[in-house]
């Protein structure tokens, strides 16, 4: 069964790079690049991974994220939160509001693919 993964991202080589890895892995990458319609393109393509940057124009991955755990339909998808900034306090927010994984850029490969597949297999 082909799984999808939805990467809501507004850097392209970021997009490119994690496209690459995955599609290569056997998953079907589709993308979105603004924070302000995220939550409706989750709900119209049904993914069963989203990666989620923090930095987003129109809206914070944070904010998404809220508004995905509030949703019945999405509040149990594999959520990977993705930020330039690996502080603390942004990993404790992305927890609290329920991300399933974070991840601080830059990240290798290796770990992007680890993470997506641990998170649909849990």
């Amino acid at each position: 069964m082909e799984r999808t993964v939805l990467v809501i991202e507004d850097e392209p080589n970021i997009i490119e790079a994690i496209s690459f890895i995955l599609s290569r892995d056997g998953w079907r990458v589709v993308t979105h690049s603004n924070g302000v319609d995220a939550v409706d393109a989750v709900a119209s393509r049904r993914p069963d991974l989203v990666i989620l940057d923090v930095m987003l124009p129109g809206r914070s991955g944070f904010d998404i994220l809220r508004d995905l755990r509030a949703e019945e339909g999405t509040a149990a998808l594999p959520v990977l939160m993705l930020t330039a900034r690996g502080q603390t306090q942004d990993r404790e927010l992305a927890q609290s509001l329920g991300a399933s994984r974070f991840m601080a850029k830059p990240f290798s490969n290796a770990e992007v693919l680890e993470a997506a597949n641990a998170l649909v297999a849990s």
